[in-house]
């Protein structure tokens, strides 16, 4: 009675590992192919379970999604002989499982084959042009004709390249010491015109502010001297008026106004005692002769 649970579990086991050589199973994002002694036997896309001859067939799993393969830098050489250090990548898929089996085996072979189809269609592609149109919006026209040649002749091994892209594209280190300085020489030669021209312009202004100030000047200085010819015009009309008016009180106010801005405070004034400007601050009497 003991050996009967042990029976029947050998015997499950048994069963379990034969349905495990005879079944597989394929994920929704993988593919399979079933060879038999080396020989493709099918291919299958469908995910689920399958079935297959033990110990005779054997199955390949591969992935059935967009994967992405990122290449060494390389040197290439452009149309002008610039020397480019190139870093690209690829995104592709398997489009033909029983192709992809027979030549190139997994996906290290076909990074390998993508490596060398890239790489070549790279090189010759960016030698028919300079280096500005790489690096301009040309280099998107560029890498869409890198990915159709690709593409066409990866199909021989039953890969799609989907896209190819430049990652990086930067000069040797050698060579990009000699870019900058004779960018920077550039940048200084543009500076120097720049400063060269604002002040030429600045000139121009200063000269046309110094103009017009010499104009506006002139012009108020004009104003000025009519203005001031004027009322010196109205003051003598005046004053004439005044002296047909009263020709004795005219001169006496007018000497008044003298006294006034001659005789001030601790002013000495040494005069004739006959003096015109004295006369009326002179009288008939001795003390007024004094």
């Amino acid at each position: 009675m003991l050996r009967r649970p042990g029976i029947i579990i050998s015997i499950v086991i048994i069963l379990l590992l034969l349905v495990n050589s005879v079944t597989f199973s394929v994920d929704e994002r993988e593919q399979a192919v079933v060879t038999q002694f080396g020989r493709f036997v099918r291919a299958l896309r469908e995910a689920g379970l399958h079935v297959k001859i033990p110990l005779i067939q054997k199955v390949t799993i591969l992935d059935r999604r967009l994967m992405e393969y990122e290449s060494a830098p390389t040197n290439i050489i452009t149309k002008d002989k610039k020397t480019l250090v190139v870093d690209n990548y690829v995104r592709w898929r398997i489009s033909d499982p029983r192709r992809f089996i027979e030549t190139v085996r997994n996906e290290m072979g076909a990074q390998a084959r993508l490596d060398d189809i890239v790489y070549s269609e790279l090189r010759v592609e960016l030698a028919r042009h300079d280096l500005s149109e790489i690096i301009s919006a040309q280099r998107a026209k560029i890498m869409r004709l890198v990915t159709e040649r690709s593409r066409e002749k990866s199909e021989t091994y039953g890969i799609e390249v989907n896209d190819v892209r430049i990652k990086r594209a930067d000069l040797p280190p050698e060579n990009e010491r000699a870019v900058f300085g004779r960018m920077r020489a550039e940048r200084i030669r543009e500076a120097k015109r720049y400063r060269s021209e604002g002040e030429e312009e600045a000139a121009k202004i200063r000269a046309e502010t110094d103009k017009d100030k010499t104009i506006i000047l002139a012009d108020a200085y004009e104003q000025e001297q009519k203005v001031r010819g004027g009322g010196d015009a109205k003051a003598v009309a005046i004053y004439a008026e005044a002296y047909l008016q009263d020709a004795e009180f005219f001169a006496f106010m007018r000497s008044l106004e003298a006294y006034r801005n001659t005789l001030k405070k601790n002013a000495t004034v040494v005069l004739p005692a006959n003096d015109p400007f004295l006369r009326y601050l002179r009288s008939g009497g001795k003390e007024n002769a004094k």
